[in-house]
């Protein structure tokens, strides 16, 4: 575990919000060990002979310092006035474990002489017959006397965001910023944000701990899926090569969105890990396997659902026959399970490597936009994934503002929450839950709409954040409100958002274009996601997507076209609700709605 800027590596971090941080050195050293030992060194029997290292206690003080003089940086973090200001608001401290030395042992070998035995837990005082409050205190006693001071729950988000720079949420596009810049030395003090956005714990425990096997994550949209799949990939990569010297076989990350596979692949090559992860749509990943092992592809007259379908089958035909390898990847990890049929599932789960059965599995169905996985039953089991007991549920959405998560909710909940009461058709109080008008319930649909796998699908639950109301304009044409659309946006670039911050999402691909010659026309940097093959998802352009293909993405500012001719004459209501939700839930800040037409979204917003 990295902390601090420096990138150390102490054994343990314990925090608690009234005792403060305290910094523990873990040495496994028994008193045999041991050759000589003082206050600045001790030698020890090592394999190639006699070693001197430093004394634990002080490589446990100099790791304390270092994060202390971090932290200090951060006025919000320091004492403001009195004799200790510009001092940790709250106290720290540092000791040692010796897990195979008893106090006994310590007491008779005069170690005393070398480390304060109040400094130090032994063998005897933490085993597992031990009182837990009794190794509580033993813990305490490491602090000053007289030290005082308490974190609040912000100031402990902003010691997690400086201490542990991997549990930080970033924008988008970085998913986990480098951790200094090319040509930054490890002492650069980069400017510490105002607000400082961390993974909850129940996200950084799993993130840390997500261990081997088959594992599947059924998280709301914008509750943290992409960003703990990026932090495994990299951890994974990491892991490989560092326990069997160079990594052998590569990590692959499937997605079916092809921008969001993009983005993701151009963070692995931010990270320089592009050659050890491999971040591909899965129909192109099934395309490069036919290529690499000379099996035919599809004939190129065919429809393209066609052609796509014919490809898979080709793929699963080539693993059955092993003209295709089976076990090619370390790891595989999928992003938008959801959105993966049965069969697909089934052959990612053959390309992981059995000696790692490695496999992660990312699945939200309120999000499931394409109807392939939902026209058959099947359960996870059923395809080769071995996660029972292994599902961890993520119900917090953090990327939209409260305002934003509701006005999604209630476009969509009578199509999403079908046993739920009427909506009000009017947005709730702050603190109301939008569908129900009071405390939000666990989860979206009853026990009655499960899935096969036992997991219910899920309500999101707002993490609180609040900001403006998303802004309705009623328009009679697409174009005129596809005018008034880019108007607000270079209003939004006024206000100090990048060109890159924002998007544009259609219902249909000929929308984009009429967003095209729009903006064309009022000479602002764009990009139409279309079959050319252009799309850059970092360049710093106004984004014009699908919204199918938005899935995935996120933006500070996000403009939905045409969302009040949803649904149109014919369509199923549930689908398009579903579809407007994953629109809507791709704006961080700021939502624009363009709902003239004769849709019933639009009318249930006006209640």
């Amino acid at each position: 575990m990295a902390v601090g800027p420096r990138h150390q590596h102490p054994d343990f971090v314990v925090m608690h919000p009234r005792r403060g941080i305290l910094i523990l050195e873990v040495k496994d050293f028994r008193l045999s060990t041991l050759i000589q030992a003082d206050k600045q060194s001790w030698t020890i029997h090592a394999e190639s002979g006699p070693k001197t290292i430093p004394n634990p206690l002080e490589q446990a003080r100099q790791y304390a310092h270092q994060v202390v003089n971090a932290l200090e940086r951060d006025p919000q973090l320091v004492q403001a006035e009195g004799r200790h200001r510009g001092k940790l608001a709250f106290p720290w401290s540092y000791g040692v474990v010796l897990p195979n030395i008893t106090r006994a042992q310590f007491d008779k070998a005069e170690l005393a002489q070398a480390i304060e035995p109040h400094r130090v837990v032994c063998q005897d005082e933490m085993a597992e017959a031990v009182d837990p409050e009794a190794l509580q205190s033993r813990l305490w006693d490491m602090f000053p006397f007289g030290m005082r001071g308490a974190m609040s729950l912000p100031q402990l988000d902003r010691v997690r965001w400086i201490m542990f720079p991997d549990v930080r949420v970033p924008v988008q596009g970085a998913l986990f910023a480098a951790q200094a810049s090319e040509g930054e030395s490890d002492d650069a003090e980069p400017e510490l944000p105002s607000i400082m956005r961390v993974m909850d714990i129940q996200q950084e425990q799993l993130a840390r701990s997500l261990g081997d096997g088959h594992r599947v994550i059924h998280g709301v949209a914008g509750s943290g899926k992409t960003m703990l799949l990026g932090y495994r990939a990299q951890h994974l990569a990491q892991a490989f090569h560092d326990e069997n010297g160079p990594q052998r076989k590569p990590v692959l990350i499937l997605c079916y969105n092809e921008p969001l596979a993009r983005q993701l692949a151009s963070v692995m090559s931010a990270k320089g890990i592009a050659d050890r992860v491999h971040a591909v749509h899965f129909h192109k990943w099934c395309r490069d396997q036919l290529v690499a092992f000379g099996q035919t592809l599809p004939p190129h007259h065919m429809p393209v659902e066609a052609k796509m379908a014919d490809m898979v089958q080709r793929v699963i035909t080539g693993v059955e026959r092993n003209q295709i390898p089976a076990g090619q990847y370390q790891a595989v990890l999928v992003d938008e399970g959801h959105d993966f049929a049965p069969e697909w599932l089934k052959l990612i789960t053959q390309m992981v490597d059995p000696a790692t059965h490695s496999l992660l599995v990312l699945y939200d169905d309120a999000q499931s936009i394409y109807d392939r996985a939902r026209k058959k039953n099947f359960s996870f089991k059923s395809v080769g994934i071995q996660a029972q007991g292994r599902t961890t549920i993520l119900k917090i959405n953090y990327r939209n503002t409260r305002q934003i998560l509701q006005t999604a909710s209630l476009v969509a909940a009578e199509y999403l929450y079908p046993h739920a009461p009427p909506l009000r058709g009017s947005l709730p109080p702050k603190g109301a839950d939008p569908a129900w008008g009071g405390p939000a319930p666990d989860h979206l649909l009853t026990a009655e709409d499960k899935d096969e796998d036992g997991i219910p699908m899920l309500k999101p639950v707002s993490c609180g954040r609040d900001g403006e109301a998303p802004l309705i304009i009623r328009l009679p044409t697409l174009r005129a409100e596809a005018m008034h659309m880019v108007e607000l946006l270079a209003h939004a670039h006024q206000d100090g958002h990048a060109w890159g911050d924002m998007a544009i999402l259609c219902r249909h691909h000929q929308d984009m274009y009429l967003c095209a010659n729009v903006l064309n026309r009022r000479g602002l940097p764009y990009q139409v996601r279309d079959k050319t093959g252009q799309f850059d998802p970092t360049a710093d352009t106004i984004k014009v997507l699908t919204l199918h293909a938005s899935k995935g993405l996120e933006f500070p500012v996000v403009g939905l076209l045409g969302a009040g001719h949803m649904p149109a004459e014919g369509e199923d209501e549930r689908e398009e609700a579903k579809l407007f939700y994953v629109g809507a839930t791709r704006a961080t800040h700021r939502l624009i709605l363009g709902m003239g037409g004769e849709g019933r979204f639009g009318a249930r917003l006006a209640g």
